[in-house]
């Protein structure tokens, strides 16, 4: 067997390449309603690939002897995925709708960083740097491994305030952890215990490149779509029927924020948002999301193999006790917690409140982010640290895979036996231009920029 694979490798990894992509384009549908996950189906498949007794032509998994080529697969899914979360949300943008989203930004968030610091620091047995950047990497919302507690397709309507909350909170948080993982960057290259990297830290990681990142998005997600618009027909606009100019502007958003100092991840979100504003009800915003979202899936089946992969050659090998405790803490405590904290106070009813706080998915923004602090710093304990963010991750993807569609169609059900209420809307008053009416009407809110 060993000796007709060694003879064959490119024909094999042809086909093992085009079962694994067919199985994303099928798998999604198929899984809808059952318990088990998409994200669990393949990353046991990757497990089983890597643990075969003959060897198939499958790169190296290990993501710590490849952290640039982890860091850039990983970029990629991660600003593929922001796209098609953007993209879906039709709730249009607003301070009073959304005021969910900004508690668990504002609140759970920086909570959820500060006790896995201080969690990663005294539990873990990390210095202070990496304990900084254990929190920061692990606070994220994922937007990639997310799909089933996620809103559905544009025009879909029904948009409750769980999957509305879990879907804007990790468009926003994958860009917004950035300005902590550079802070631990700071902590972890500086030669003199200190604080000297504060200022710089403070006026160009977290105010300049957090407002370049949001501000660029905004215009260029614009620009794309009144070009795109402006320079065709009114009933086609340019390549109508080609959802890959998602794709393409999503790229271009990015590069371009980058070159500037921005934080890219927020622009390519903020721009989906841009892009789903303009034109509202115009059916482009179907075509320009499902193309998003297949190459989404694509690029995430291979990346789950790939980790499937890790844990089958040894990832957890240098996991402490103090890790795994770890581990088991953040997943089932700090999120929890610090999520249902940001949330007092709100119109949520209790089991809304508790969706939002128990599924906050971990996944591969905090792979990504791992890779990018490794590859512009020299990290205290990279193993350990690659070893705990993996058995989080891996957690997420069990604990998570296997409660979210249960929960959801109890919610569902629930929220369908009793008459409508203003929590039904993401935390506005039932007034015109809840996202309750939005989703059924549109045009109820009085500032709907149709036609503009």
């Amino acid at each position: 067997m060993d000796d007709y694979l060694v003879r064959n490798p490119y024909a094999l990894s042809l086909a093992l390449l085009g079962i694994v992509l067919l199985g994303a384009v099928w798998l999604p549908h198929r899984l809808k309603r059952h318990v088990l996950s998409f994200p669990i189906v393949y990353v046991g498949l990757g497990f089983v690939l890597y643990s075969l007794p003959w060897a198939l032509p499958l790169p190296h998994p290990d993501p710590f002897l490849a952290p640039l080529l982890t860091e850039k697969l990983t970029e990629l899914v991660v600003l593929v995925a922001l796209t098609s979360v953007g993209l879906r949300i039709d709730t249009p943008f607003g301070w009073r709708r959304w005021s969910v989203t900004w508690r668990l930004l504002a609140i759970a968030m920086p909570l959820a960083i500060a006790l896995g610091a201080v969690l990663g620091y005294w539990l873990g047995g990390f210095v202070l740097a990496t304990a900084v950047l254990l929190g920061a990497v692990l606070a994220p919302t994922d937007p990639v491994l997310a799909a089933d507690v996620q809103v559905g397709a544009p025009h879909e309507g029904g948009e409750d305030p769980v999957r509305m909350a879990l879907s804007t909170e990790a468009g926003f948080n994958d860009g917004l952890a950035f300005p902590f993982v550079w802070a631990a960057i700071a902590m972890s290259s500086t030669l003199v215990p200190g604080f000297d990297w504060m200022a710089t830290w403070w006026w160009r990681d977290l105010l300049f490149r957090t407002v370049a990142g949001a501000g660029m998005g905004w215009a260029l997600g614009w620009a794309a779509m009144w070009f795109l618009f402006r320079q065709s027909s009114p009933e086609r606009p340019a390549a109508v029927g080609d959802g890959a100019a998602s794709l393409a502007i999503a790229l271009a958003v990015y590069g371009i924020t980058e070159l500037v100092g921005g934080y890219g991840f927020l622009a390519v979100f903020v721009a989906a948002l841009a892009i789903r504003h303009y034109e509202r009800d115009h059916a482009y915003h179907v075509s320009l999301e499902e193309f998003a979202g297949q190459c989404e899936r694509m690029l995430m089946a291979t990346l789950l193999v790939l980790l499937g992969g890790a844990y089958a050659n040894g990832l957890f090998d240098q996991i402490t006790p103090g890790g795994a405790a770890f581990a088991v803490v953040f997943v089932f405590g700090v999120r929890p917690l610090t999520a249902w904290l940001s949330l007092a106070g709100t119109r949520l009813s209790t089991r809304e409140r508790l969706a939002i706080s128990v599924f906050g998915v971990r996944g591969i923004g905090s792979i990504y982010y791992v890779a990018f602090a490794i590859n512009h710093a020299d990290i205290v304990h990279a193993r350990e640290l690659w070893a705990t963010v993996g058995l989080v991750v891996l957690l997420s993807i069990v604990v998570h895979g296997l409660a979210a569609t249960p929960a959801m169609r109890f919610l569902d059900e629930s929220r369908s036996r009793r008459p409508p209420r203003a929590s039904d809307s993401p935390l506005a008053p039932a007034l015109p231009g809840t996202a309750t009416q939005i989703a059924n009407d549109p045009a109820a809110t009085p500032n709907h920029p149709v036609g503009r």
